[in-house]
């Protein structure tokens, strides 16, 4: 290596361990691992109470801390809140288009914050597969991690130390103001939520030692003869960070195969070293109190496929749930304090509805309902989250290929509308907020009345995923893809989709595909219209020569002919051209024209000046007036041949650049783009000629 390499190198380790050195701060880090005395926590309760909270009541703040934004959607108030747009991680786990779901499940932890009987319950998210249920768990366990290292989520557990300085953790880390015994705790609780406005505010000292602390508390009582200020004497009180990592107040279970498994994953086990030190597999000191419902003692606790455990596993959680109490092996009941939620497909929630013994673990359920996304909007930011040019590099996706992806999973998850004069395209446009004569609001809500499961079957998004990035690695379909190699992709995997059940779904999902290709041919062709349209002065040029006519017509004049000087009748051939783009009947032309001159005369007596922009439906007109006008002299049918003389190809290149500069193509799908166009053209040539 030369001199001149590790030079460049060791300046570059600087570089490193400068940005390192930059971005610590001791004076956080010696917060968040703050110790002190019992008498220490004390004070830190009476100043603020929130730091002794429940578990449901730390979640529900979390969730609160984050904002909420509250908006009218048919006639309902809905609450969108912050907190699922994932801002700890700037929104790798955000989730879309559930407000409704995430309203019910935040109600749920308000009213077990509350304590009025849902902190009893198991938390069981339902719905088919890859409807971020998984995603939703996820998020709650990593804020509770983050809100712990906060102020306003701090939260503090203990560890006794002996004469000789030997520290005895509670491996529960629970709550310090345990030690204060059961006939003091009412008159304590009473000073604590003096200032206390509301129930959701109230501490509550609930729950008895864990065995270890008890049998600590017990040696320290019968040493200082029960007095009980010498015993708070060897606590140490300290911060506690939940991290899911370390195993603190953050615990995920997941089944595994039934002869590899027990309920001790649960509730702990004896540790057999520790036998022989103390004696008697009954010493909670020869006991690992590490089982999930263990470690996650004042955090949460997440049950991945929750319903496919073992029957002997559900039992354990009746007791967690409804009593707050696990049964470790040889001790009595040790009380705890998470959030217990779970999530499950619906095959497995119909075998709980149909097994008689399972009654019990269905009556402590809280069933909130994840269903698949049903506005396209909403599901169109899922696919752009994961593919956009940040994270995809050296391929171009063109316009419309994630929009028509999306198009066809919601589709699929729609029920047939039972109106007939709806399709089921403008169904879906309806439900994300576009409007179509003949439908109010009314109309809408009754829609989704009338589909009992619409969102609760359908294609999940992971098969759209792994279908878009089947198309990224391959090298076969160049450096650009489009929506007709999506969809292509989508349709090809039907054949193998391990969800679709029989031969009829599938044809249904075929057909649909179809739907989307046509509903993408009447984009694109929009797209190119407007972008050969898209020539301002001749835009400007057409609208004044209209505008001059129409003022003729409606005042009686004749207009001037700008080359021959001589006045004539106003050019309806004209007028009507453009009339007839937007289907103004014969029978209408003459209100229409009236409603723009009257536009004009109001802008007018205001001081401002006519824009055609600002009329959308003139504006269409005379986009589609110009593209007719200019469709034959820039001969776009003649890509398909590939004859074109220099004078056309220079007009397609501008046609071309306004693609690539206004609407997001690439080179490569600029060009494929309008040959697929010139092509639908050429179709409506050959069609036109016979």
């Amino acid at each position: 290596m030369s001199i001149t390499d590790t030079q460049r190198n060791s300046d570059t380790v600087k570089r490193i361990l400068n940005v390192v050195r930059g971005k610590q701060d001791l004076d956080t880090y010696q917060n968040l691992h703050w110790e002190g005395t019992y008498h220490e926590y004390l004070d830190i309760v009476v100043r603020t109470p929130k730091s002794s909270r429940s578990a449901f009541q730390r979640l529900y703040d979390m969730i609160l801390a984050h904002g909420h934004d509250e908006y009218i959607d048919l006639k309902k108030k809905i609450t969108h809140y912050r907190f699922f747009d994932d801002p700890i991680d700037d929104g790798k786990d955000a989730v879309y288009g559930l407000d409704i779901s995430l309203m019910k499940l935040v109600n749920a932890f308000k009213s077990a914050a509350h304590r009025y009987g849902t902190e009893k319950r198991v938390i069981l998210l339902h719905g088919p597969v890859g409807s971020s249920k998984s995603t939703i768990a996820r998020l709650l366990k990593k804020g509770l991690e983050h809100y712990s290292k906060t102020a306003e989520g701090a939260l503090y557990s203990y560890q006794w130390v002996d004469d000789n300085g030997n520290v005895t953790k509670c491996p529960m880390h629970e709550e310090p103001l345990h030690i204060i015994p059961l006939e003091m705790r009412g008159e304590t609780e009473r000073i604590i939520n003096e200032h206390n406005k509301t129930d959701i505010e109230y501490i509550a000292i609930e729950g008895d030692l864990c065995p270890v602390c008890r049998h600590e508390y017990n040696k320290y009582m019968k040493k200082y003869n029960g007095d009980w200020e010498s015993v708070i004497k060897h606590i140490q009180v300290f911060r506690l960070l939940l991290s899911e990592k370390d195993r603190v107040g953050i615990g995920t279970f997941q089944p595994k195969d039934e002869k590899n498994q027990d309920s001790t994953e649960l509730t702990g086990d004896i540790n057999f070293r520790k036998i022989a030190e103390y004696g008697s597999d009954s010493d909670p000191r020869a006991f690992n109190f590490d089982g999930e419902l263990n470690i996650a003692n004042r955090g949460i606790v997440e049950f991945i496929e929750i319903l496919k455990l073992d029957v002997a596993f559900l039992y354990d959680l009746l007791g967690a749930s409804q009593e707050h109490k696990i049964k470790p092996k040889k001790f009595a009941q040790t009380d705890i304090d998470e959030v217990i939620i779970g999530h499950t497909n619906e095959p497995e929630y119909k075998k709980l509805q149909n097994n008689e013994f399972m009654e019990a673990l269905r009556d402590r359920t809280v069933k909130i309902d994840i269903p698949y996304i049903t506005k396209l909007s909403h599901e169109i930011k899922i696919y752009q989250k994961d593919y956009n040019p940040k994270k995809v590099r050296g391929k171009h996706i063109a316009p419309h290929t994630l929009e028509m992806a999306a198009m066809w999973a919601v589709l699929t998850r729609l029920e047939e509308p039972n109106k007939p004069n709806l399709t089921q395209v403008q169904k879906l446009k309806l439900y994300d907020g576009k409007s179509i004569p003949g439908f109010a609001e009314d109309n809408i809500k009754e829609l989704r009345k009338s589909a009992k499961r619409e969102g609760m079957d359908g294609i999940s998004p992971r098969y759209i995923q792994d279908k878009i990035s089947n198309c990224l690695v391959n090298d076969k379909l160049g450096s650009s893809i489009n929506p007709f190699m999506v969809l292509k992709e989508l349709e090809g995997g039907l054949k193998h989709h391990s969800l679709i059940n029989n031969e009829e779904q599938r044809k249904r999902y075929r057909e649909l595909l179809n739907v989307v290709k046509q509903e993408y041919e009447d984009i694109v062709k929009n797209e190119v219209q407007r972008a050969i349209s898209a020539d301002e002065e001749a835009l400007k040029r057409l609208c004044a020569n209209y505008i001059d006519n129409i003022k003729a017509y409606t005042q009686n004049e004749r207009v001037k002919n700008k080359y021959t000087g001589e006045y004539e009748a106003p050019d309806e051939r004209l007028m009507r051209s453009i009339e007839e783009k937007i289907e103004i009947p014969e029978s209408r032309k003459d209100d229409f024209r009236r409603e723009i001159m009257n536009y004009i005369g109001a802008l007018a007596v205001d001081g401002k000046t006519f824009d055609y922009k600002t009329n959308e439906r003139l504006n269409k007109a005379l986009e589609l007036k110009l593209f007719e006008d200019q469709k034959d002299s820039i001969k776009l049918t003649s890509l398909v041949s590939n004859v074109i003389d220099k004078e056309t190809q220079e007009k397609i290149d501008i046609v071309k650049s306004r693609l690539i500069n206004n609407y997001g193509y690439d080179e490569v799908s600029a060009t494929d783009v309008l040959q697929y166009v010139a092509s639908i053209f050429a179709r409506g040539d050959i069609k036109s000629q016979k």
